[in-house]
């Protein structure tokens, strides 16, 4: 389908190829397994393992959070768990395991809402999550929606959240790991604009790569009177688009990629191109935002844009502090995202594909390969607090600063010596716990707690209150 769809239209944005590689109903990575494969992208048998997978502890601290906020909100009496990209549901597992332990907190849950589009993932969440024996119904408003097995409170499958309604008297806790690094990135490049569009010559100008300077001695030499001054380099927006590989490119790639035994290697089947003009996308996106449009006049620039992400961070902001006053006059709940990315800058070559734990192309087995980006978590900041007034926005903090502050190093001691008093419990047991947690929070140059950022959405205070987590404590209620 892919290939079809780029042989009759032509180049592709990024974006839509990550989509249909991701999502597409047909050979989607995460929506549509090719030729009835039962694939789990997660753990040690699929592609990658996330840090819910890695220990419970991650889970439990922002359980914890949540219970942080909503007790330095006031106990909000009608609240909502809300995730998004719940993958096989471990993460709200141990949430809801931990919020279990603060009754008062389970008392003003109206329901949990589980933001995911694929049937698979869907089905997985239900059988870890839900009452054994108990069915799930769809509702009339399409949703999905069951009973939760921790709390006995409902919980629904939504494919977007905007199709579940909102009200002004309910607080959504959101929580966000691994979602926004998913979501289609659009990549522009900075190219020197044709001349004709600078009003000289209709000429085509050359790349930023090749273009030399004609100026010189002569120009300096010559009376400035009687010549003319050559008029300032203009500078545009282009847009990489993807394509496929031309059939002798990979004839050729086959050929050299042979191995002695004779088992070749992955060929990508497409390959990213600059567009020869500007696009749609390119006259638009890049003007959102003064910290892309800084960088046009610099040749070559790149950047990559997540308008998705910006969507998203908007809607999440407007269900906690609405979009005007009377939308929402009193601001409550909150939002943490977690994810990679780097912490004030723009993503550039951050496009990734990942199978069996292993970095490879992603232009490589579409719909075989997991593919993600950097987050541009100023970019998040911005869409959020651009959407409503009504909310501030903490961080990012890297995620080993973040789960420190939330007490890691002390659960981890806990289930050391809970697992220490069991009968059956063995030295690599408790090397196992200390492992799991010491690679959630790892510095090193890769390493997970570095990478991986946490950002906060809260409702506006005028800065008086730091969430914990974030440089502050939990307020008095």
């Amino acid at each position: 389908m892919l290939m079809y769809s780029t042989q009759t239209t032509g180049p592709v944005p990024l974006a839509s190829y990550m989509r249909m590689c991701l999502t597409g109903d047909v050979g989607g990575y995460y929506t549509g397994a090719i030729g009835g494969q039962d694939r789990d992208q997660f753990g040690a048998k699929g592609d990658f393992v996330t840090s819910p997978e890695i220990s419970q502890i991650f889970g439990e601290l922002v359980g914890l959070w949540f219970v942080a906020e909503w007790m330095s909100q006031g106990r909000p009496k009608k609240i909502q768990l809300i995730e998004f990209g719940p993958g096989r549901g471990t993460l709200m597992d141990d949430i809801l395991r931990t919020v279990k332990q603060f009754p008062a907190m389970v008392d003003s849950i109206d329901d949990v809402i589980m933001v995911e589009a694929s049937p698979e993932l869907r089905s997985a969440q239900i059988d870890l999550l839900c009452e054994r024996g108990t069915s799930v119904s769809e509702a009339s408003s399409g949703h999905f929606q069951g009973r939760l097995a921790h709390i006995n409170k409902n919980v629904n499958w939504v494919d977007s959240l905007n199709s579940y309604p909102t009200e002004k008297d309910i607080a959504p806790f959101i929580v966000a790991h691994e979602f926004f690094d998913a979501l289609p990135i659009h990549i522009f490049q900075s190219a020197l604009a044709p001349i004709a569009q600078s009003k000289s010559s209709p000429s085509q100008s050359p790349l930023p790569s090749s273009a030399t300077s004609t100026s010189g001695e002569q120009s300096t030499k010559a009376d400035p009177a009687r010549v003319s001054q050559p008029p300032s380099p203009s500078y545009e927006w282009r847009e990489m688009m993807v394509t496929p590989t031309s059939p002798a490119a990979i004839a050729s790639a086959q050929a050299k990629s042979k191995s002695p035994t004779g088992i070749t290697t992955s060929i990508e089947e497409f390959q990213l191109i600059l567009s020869s003009t500007p696009t749609r996308h390119s006259r638009h996106l890049p003007n959102t935002s003064p910290r892309y449009q800084n960088l046009k006049q610099t040749p070559g620039s790149i950047v990559e844009i997540c308008p998705e992400a910006f969507r998203y961070a908007a809607e999440i902001a407007t269900r906690i502090g609405g979009s005007d006053p009377t939308q929402k006059p009193h601001p409550s709940g909150a939002a943490l995202i977690l994810d990679y990315g780097p912490s004030d800058t723009i993503p550039i070559n951050s496009l990734r594909g990942i199978r069996h734990h292993k970095l490879v192309s992603p232009f490589s087995e579409p719909g075989l390969v997991d593919l993600s980006a950097d987050v541009d978590f100023t970019a998040l900041a911005e869409a959020a607090t651009l959407a409503s007034d009504g909310v501030e926005v903490h961080g990012p903090v890297s995620q080993a600063d973040f789960l420190e502050a939330m007490g890691i190093r002390e659960r981890a001691e806990m289930l050391l010596q809970a697992s220490s008093a069991v009968p059956s419990h063995t030295a690599k047991d408790g090397e196992n716990i200390r492992k799991a947690w010491k690679r959630l929070v790892d510095r090193g140059p890769s390493g997970m707690g570095k990478v991986y950022k946490a950002l906060a959405i809260v409702p506006e205070n005028g800065g008086r209150r730091r969430p914990v987590g974030f440089g502050g404590d939990v307020a008095p209620a």
